[in-house]
């Protein structure tokens, strides 16, 4: 009987960790999951490289600005995407090249569902770094990656 307890404890142990580590490896499917939510905005060739999420004071995601690459052009792209799309508020989404800013490229307006696509062409920038912002209504965040 104890044999059996414990063959039983072991195999619950067991399904916890196989559950444990089928949670912590969502993070990707995660990533896939907020990637596919970006539905390719920028154009054919475009992968998403990195995202960033803007947060309401409650913070709740509200929206994700998507960084893409492009191997064939060399060239990257923003767009931001609201969450739940709806009514017409103030959106902006800029792209633009760390330490030196070169021109940054910006898309805003009053929009439903997206700002941009904007666009940077990496191949003729002396910069080692991207910098991203997203504004949603009054919500902002900004990220400096994708160093080189």
């Amino acid at each position: 009987m104890k044999l059996t307890r414990r063959t039983a404890a072991t195999a619950a142990t067991l399904a916890a960790l196989t559950l444990g580590g089928t949670l912590a490896t969502t993070a990707p499917a995660s990533a896939a999951t907020t990637a596919g939510a970006y539905n390719g905005k920028c154009g054919e060739g475009y992968y998403v490289h990195d995202w960033t999420e803007i947060r309401d004071s409650a913070r709740k995601t509200i929206g994700t600005v998507y960084v893409t690459y492009n191997r064939d052009t060399e060239q990257h792209c923003a767009v931001l995407v609201r969450t739940n799309p709806g009514t017409r508020m103030f959106m902006e989404v800029t792209l633009d090249t760390a330490p030196t800013s070169g021109k940054p490229e910006r898309d805003y307006g009053s929009y439903s569902s997206y700002a941009g696509p904007v666009y940077l062409d990496a191949s003729q920038s002396d910069a080692q770094c991207l910098e991203w912002s997203g504004t949603i209504d009054i919500y902002y965040d900004s990220v400096q990656g994708l160093c080189s």
